[in-house]
């Protein structure tokens, strides 16, 4: 693999937006020297010793070399930082178990503390009301300010405790198209990555109610990018990143980005919209959204269908095919009882629904795509249908008002050589639309 530039190349320095230093660019990758050199070269000029630091890493459902990241850190801060502490930004996703935990930061199992002294490495325990702190309340009158008038009600910042207990907070993790707030990374480590249920299902609410299809792969600020950065005002630490464009399909770097989390981000941001997002000239009949091993349930997998949906022609058809998948969510079992509908199914029913979470109910949404509610007829039409071909059984896709496909009779290599049929390898990662 041929490289973006040697060894030597210096740091960019941006003129906008201030504050962001970036090394590399959307074509070519970085060398692992280049990007070690990189983070030794910034956090050396950062007010980091004698002060606690917290990092925020993703967990292991994204793309992201987070062997070379961590490691060149934690050599940047050890013997400077007066105690530092790793934070799995699971959001609301299954806590990760130790042998996963090394091998997605690239330690023997069982010996993080050895590997990396000065340090102590936590999954983000959401289920459990005692990790929050509560930073303050987000009134109503700023929240339909932020959601351009579509919600209005007090939010509470629930944050986990360890933040308040440092003095840094540290981001290292990809930017990537994202089907809530347009492009992930950045603040978005904080709320929803280590946050409590009601930023959550607000900002996910949100969402739901602008559209995935609307939102996804937006670089600019977004409602639900305000709203996250109006929570993480709150946060009395002081708040840096390493974010990081990972090429697709592999574990090397096209840049990385650093400054405070907001102006490292929007940098990143930019250099993703060039790598991630991929344009069709027409749209295509059907999907075959081949997912890659990293998603372990639909609640993940679901990302195969979002980033496809802009290209689909109305009445097509997106086949999630990942023959591993036993259940449609591991942590969120109110989907079972819900299924998959559009917005307007829940917002014109929405005596019926408020009181679940709404976090669940924008999952349901962003799954089951565009379409309409006719609340007198009792009617759903949806725009295109999602298939199913997993090891989920067929009355359970059903009941979850999705298609099912038994993924034995699936020829992957058959669908490539039909004209009727895009196949797309390692789905959910790049974005697609038409131009």
């Amino acid at each position: 693999m041929t490289t973006s530039a040697a060894p030597t190349r210096p740091a960019v320095r941006l003129g906008a937006p201030v504050g962001a230093v970036r090394l590399g660019a959307p074509v070519g990758t970085l060398t692992p020297e280049q990007v070690r050199g990189f983070v030794h070269e910034q956090l050396a000029a950062t007010d980091v010793d004698g002060r606690s630091v917290l990092v925020l890493v993703p967990d292991d459902t994204r793309t992201c070399p987070l062997p070379l990241l961590w490691s060149a850190v934690h050599e940047a801060l050890a013997g400077r930082a007066s105690r530092i502490t790793v934070l799995v930004a699971l959001g609301t996703h299954k806590g990760m178990t130790e042998q996963a935990l090394a091998t997605m930061l690239g330690y023997p199992a069982g010996e993080f503390e050895t590997t990396f002294p000065g340090a102590t490495l936590h999954n983000h325990e959401w289920w459990d009301d005692s990790t929050f702190a509560n930073l303050g309340t987000i009134p109503a009158a700023r929240i339909e300010e932020i959601s351009e008038g579509r919600l209005s009600r007090d939010v509470d910042v629930l944050l986990n405790k360890l933040v308040l207990d440092h003095d840094l907070a540290l981001v290292v993790g990809p930017v990537l198209p994202h089907e809530v707030v347009g492009m992930s990374g950045g603040n978005k480590y904080f709320f929803p990555g280590i946050a409590g249920h009601d930023v959550i299902d607000v900002s996910h609410w949100i969402g739901a109610l602008i559209t995935s299809w609307q939102i996804i792969g937006t670089t600019g600020i977004t409602p639900v990018r305000a709203l996250i950065n109006e929570g993480c005002s709150y946060i009395p630490a002081e708040k840096l990143a390493f974010c990081v464009v990972v090429e697709a399909g592999s574990d090397l770097l096209h840049s990385i980005s650093y400054g405070d989390t907001q102006s490292s981000w929007a940098d990143a941001a930019q250099v993703c919209a060039a790598t991630h997002v991929e344009y069709l000239d027409a749209p295509v009949r059907r999907v075959l959204s081949v997912i890659p091993p990293l998603y372990k349930d639909i609640w993940t997998a679901a990302k195969g269908f979002y980033k496809l949906e802009p290209v689909v022609a109305d009445g097509g058809e997106v086949i999630i095919y990942a023959p591993w998948i036993t259940e449609i969510a591991q942590m969120h079992p109110e989907i079972y009882e819900l299924g998959y509908h559009c917005r307007d199914y829940f917002v014109k029913q929405w005596d019926r629904f408020k009181d679940y979470p709404w976090g669940v109910l924008a999952h349901s949404t962003h799954l089951r795509g565009a379409g309409t509610y006719d609340p007198e007829t009792g009617v759903e039409e949806l725009r295109v249908t999602v298939t199913l071909a997993t090891a989920i059984p067929e009355e359970v896709c059903r009941a979850a008002n999705l298609g099912y496909l038994d993924p034995a009779s699936v020829d992957v290599e058959a669908l490539s050589a039909d004209p009727d049929t895009f196949v797309v390898p390692n789905a959910g990662e790049v974005l697609f639309r038409l131009r």
